[in-house]
C-alpha cells in the first residue's frame, strides 16, 4: 500500500483524512511508473497485488529521469505530491472518474480532477483539487488556495472547467458529454479537495490549516474536503524519494 487514508475524527465543517505512508518503495514505484507515462497501469496496480510495470521505452525513462531530477525542486517535489494526491483520490475512490496526472506542471487551479455521474449520465459533481508541497501549510493555504477557491466560486474559470469535464467523458465514452457539461448546475455541483503537507495532523492543527474553508466555500459539507500529508522535514523526505524512483524508473524492463 503506498499511501494510507485515515479519516478525520472530529472535524464538522470539512471531510478529509490524514496521509501516511506504509511503504515508501511501494509509493516510488507508482511515482516510477507514472513518470514513464503508465498512470492507467497504476490504477491496476493499486488494486491487484503483485502487477508490475510494463515494459518501457528508453526514452520514457529518460524522460522520467529528467522529470524526478529537475533542477527546480519545488517543482518536483509538487509534480510527485500531485502525484500522491491522485493516488489517493484513486484508494478512496475506487474506479471514479479522474484526470491522470500531467507530466508538465499544471494549469492554474487545475491540480486534479474528479467528476460523479449518476445513473443517467448527468454529472453530479465535479470535484478540484489544489495539491500544495509547502514547508509554510497555513500561509500557502490562505494566500494561494483559499483565493483559487474563490475564483472558481465566482465562475470565473468555469470554460477551465468545462473543457477538462468534456475532455473526461469524452475518454469515458458518455454518449453525450458536450449536453452532459451544458446540463451541469454549476453551484451545486462545484466540490473543492485540498490536498497539503504539514508537520503534524491534529484536532487542532486541522482547525487553524483549514480555518476560514466554510467561508470561502459555503454550503454542505461535501463541497469542501481536505487532505493532510503528515511529513517532517519535508524536502529532505522528497529528495529521498524521488532517487527512490529513479532507481525504480531505471529498473523498468526496456522493450
Amino acid at each position: 500500500m503506498p499511501i494510507l487514508l485515515t479519516a478525520f475524527s472530529v472535524q464538522k465543517e470539512w471531510e478529509g483524512c490524514t496521509w501516511s505512508v506504509p511503504s515508501i518503495d511501494e509509493l516510488a514505484n507508482a511515482i516510477a511508473i507514472i513518470a514513464v507515462g503508465q498512470s492507467l497501469h497504476v490504477e491496476k496496480i493499486l488494486h491487484v497485488a503483485g502487477l508490475a510495470a510494463n515494459p518501457t521505452t528508453s526514452g520514457a525513462v529518460k524522460g522520467a529521469l529528467k522529470l524526478l531530477s529537475s533542477g527546480n525542486i519545488i517543482h518536483r517535489d509538487g509534480w510527485m505530491f500531485q502525484v500522491m494526491s491522485w493516488l489517493a483520490a484513486q484508494l478512496r475512490t475506487p474506479g471514479a472518474l479522474m484526470n491522470t496526472p500531467q507530466m508538465i506542471r499544471a494549469d492554474k487551479g487545475l491540480d486534479g480532477l474528479q467528476v460523479s455521474i449518476d445513473g443517467t449520465g448527468k454529472v453530479t459533481a465535479v470535484v478540484l483539487f489544489e495539491d500544495k508541497a509547502t514547508t509554510n501549510p497555513r500561509s500557502t493555504v490562505t494566500a494561494k488556495v483559499w483565493p483559487e477557491f474563490k475564483e472558481f466560486e465566482t465562475g470565473e474559470n468555469e470554460h477551465l472547467i468545462t473543457a477538462e469535464v468534456t475532455s473526461l467523458l469524452t475518454g469515458a465514452r458518455h454518449p453525450n458529454p458536450q449536453d452532459a457539461v451544458a446540463d451541469i448546475m454549476w453551484a451545486q455541483a462545484r466540490r473543492y479537495r485540498v490536498s497539503i503537507t504539514d508537520e503534524q495532523s491534529t484536532d487542532q492543527s486541522q482547525a487553524r490549516l483549514f480555518k476560514g474553508y466554510a467561508d470561502t466555500v459555503p454550503g454542505v459539507v461535501q463541497r469542501r474536503r481536505a487532505e493532510v500529508f503528515e511529513v517532517t522535514g519535508l524536502r529532505a523526505w522528497m529528495d529521498g524519494l524521488a532517487a527512490l524512483a529513479i532507481t525504480k524508473a531505471q529498473a523498468i524492463p526496456i522493450k
